[in-house]
């Protein structure tokens, strides 16, 4: 466990130094400025440009200062620059996504959330629903919301509202989830359903 900790700190100050890098050289070379340019500008060596441009070295804060002010870079936006690149992305395997209980649950419904580590607001929902001959239809979902629907693999009669809508694979459907909605008959299981559950900033999750 130590071992993997510190593994993931020597990747975090690399990014960070490599962000660094990147940032300075590519500022450097749209002013037209040679590393000779900048370390007379900056006051520090050419040998030092180089490595900080090649990741090779830390810097401190005061130099690191220095050469932002040569080029012309903002140190507060390279650092900023840094934070949003930093957020990273959740790649789930085919799976392995985080199976939950929903309403659907109950009548053999199996829901997959393919996205859950959204911070404290959730503005999404990401979900796999797989039916199978043990299912039993529920056409009376309803949730704060707009979703949207694209069948996988199967065929269905989905309900939304008074409206019925046969839908079969690379077919999709988007509402308000507000309005009761849901599998009104399966015609041709196993049924594999993609749902992506919209909420704005004032809707209960």
């Amino acid at each position: 466990m130590n071992d993997k900790i510190t593994t993931d700190k020597q990747q975090t100050r690399l990014s960070m130094e490599q962000h660094i890098a990147r940032a300075l050289k590519r500022k450097r070379v749209s002013q037209g400025y040679k590393i000779s340019d900048v370390a007379r500008i900056a006051g520090v060596s050419q040998g030092m440009v180089s490595k900080v441009e090649n990741a090779q070295v830390s810097t401190s804060l005061d130099t690191l200062h220095r050469l932002c002010t040569a080029v012309g870079l903002p140190i507060s936006q390279l650092f900023s620059d840094f934070d949003l690149g930093g957020r990273g992305a959740q790649h789930v395997k085919s799976g392995e996504g985080l199976e939950v209980v929903r309403t659907g649950t109950e009548v053999g419904h199996t829901y997959q959330l393919l996205s859950y580590n959204q911070g404290p607001k959730k503005r999404y929902e990401p979900f796999l629903i797989t039916m199978d001959d043990a299912s039993e239809v529920f056409p009376n979902f309803s949730h704060a919301g707009h979703e949207f629907i694209y069948l996988l693999e199967g065929r269905l009669i989905y309900r939304h509202g008074q409206h019925f809508y046969t839908m079969g694979p690379g077919d999709s459907l988007a509402f308000d989830a507000a309005v009761p909605h849901g599998p009104e008959t399966l015609l041709e299981v196993p049924i594999r359903l993609l749902s992506i559950i919209h909420y704005d900033d004032d809707e209960q999750r």
